[in-house]
């Protein structure tokens, strides 16, 4: 029987409840699948900070960089300042191991009622490549006041180094300023990673970006798109403004079915993807870094009034889990996962209050675990 070390951080509010369930369903899945799980839990998060002041040390990241996948609950705590545990555990993670795309299927499953009207479960099946390291999320910026002020902003990535020497001199009372950058190096690995997909999928490939107006930045991006392009010649591309495909993910979302798109664009349209496809409780995501340390976790936030309820939807966290399970080379078992959610949605049984039901989180994780077993022996 094969055996598999995991690494989980259950974090903060509901993460640890929702975390348990996706052990849960893959445990189940091992079982009839023919491999095993042996769970390696990490303490980081709010309370683990506020006991010892560590966000999350080299140590931790040294072990966890030894696992090929991480499973990851929330992060976030109202007892302390937005950003705290997201940059300095979650930013940390991604950039440490280098997790380069952050993919997000935007999949309707049957039984969940799409609230753009007339849209089923044969409209909208795409995948979101969103670039996870570069834009404006490379976290350096800063303020000045009216005068003159010099400034040093640097960046470093395991494959290159940028600094930024900034000489400011303004009238205004206070500005403030954030430095946006991707590199040749970044931009062509994620968009190669994303012709690649669309090869193996259905040969279409979308662009978003704003290049009308950013005409740097992202005309810079739609260059190297269209070079890494012609390495795929079966491959039909369109290039879309990330206002335009806003409008065209509720219009006609029947149209994508690969989109690769800049980190900060991909952060907002990745949003409005899940609610087409039913929400946030069905909304799962993966940091990947295809020749490293991979980590999934479902998109929603630790919603820490319900800490400890047994009450959210956990369906977001489990998907996340077949993800983690398909990197892991466990194809099988994932598909199994996603159609154990899929008809424990259609039964439309079990299911949690957002849902239209009264049952419980854990409740939800038993059914599933239940469904994948019975697929499993079929």
């Amino acid at each position: 029987m094969t055996q598999y070390k995991i690494p989980v951080i259950g974090g903060d509010g509901i993460g640890p409840e929702i975390v348990r369930e996706g052990k849960k369903v893959i445990d189940a899945a091992g079982e009839v699948f023919g491999f095993d799980v042996d769970w390696i839990d990490f303490p980081h998060g709010a309370d683990h900070y506020l006991e010892t002041g560590e966000l999350i040390s080299e140590e931790t990241l040294q072990e966890l960089s030894r696992h090929k996948a991480i499973y990851l609950g929330a992060l976030g705590d109202p007892r302390l300042s937005p950003g705290i545990l997201e940059k300095g555990i979650l930013l940390n993670l991604r950039f440490s191991f280098d997790e380069y795309i952050n993919l997000r299927p935007i999949k309707l499953l049957e039984g969940i009622e799409c609230p753009i009207r007339g849209k089923t479960a044969k409209d909208i099946d795409f995948v979101v490549v969103r670039e996870n390291t570069e834009d404006f999320y490379i976290g350096i910026g800063g303020r000045a006041k009216k005068g003159e002020k010099k400034d040093l902003l640097e960046v470093h990535r395991n494959m290159y180094s940028a600094k930024f020497g900034l000489d400011i001199e303004t009238d205004s009372e206070e500005i403030a300023y954030q430095i946006g950058m991707i590199s040749k190096e970044g931009t062509r690995r994620v968009i190669d990673y994303a012709y690649g997909l669309a090869k193996d999928r259905n040969n279409h490939l979308s662009s978003v970006d704003k290049a009308n107006v950013l005409s740097d930045i992202y005309g810079f991006w739609r260059e190297n798109f269209t070079e890494i392009g012609k390495k795929y010649p079966s491959v039909q591309t369109d290039f879309n403004y990330v206002d335009a495909v806003t409008m065209w993910f509720v219009k006609n979302p029947e149209f994508f079915d690969v989109v690769v798109t800049p980190n900060m664009f991909g952060d907002i349209i990745t949003d409005l993807g899940a609610m087409i496809q039913g929400g946030l409780g069905l909304a799962p995501g993966g940091n990947i870094n295809p020749k490293g340390t991979s980590m999934f976790e479902p998109i929603h936030g630790s919603a820490p009034k319900y800490k400890g309820m047994d009450k959210v939807n956990p369906l977001a966290t489990i998907w996340a889990g077949a993800l983690l399970m398909e990197t892991l080379g466990e194809k099988e078992a994932a598909n199994a996962i996603v159609s154990a959610i899929e008809k424990n949605v259609s039964a439309g049984i079990v299911k949690t209050s957002d849902m239209g039901g009264t049952n419980k989180c854990s409740e939800v994780g038993t059914d599933v675990a239940r469904i994948v077993r019975e697929i499993g022996k079929n």
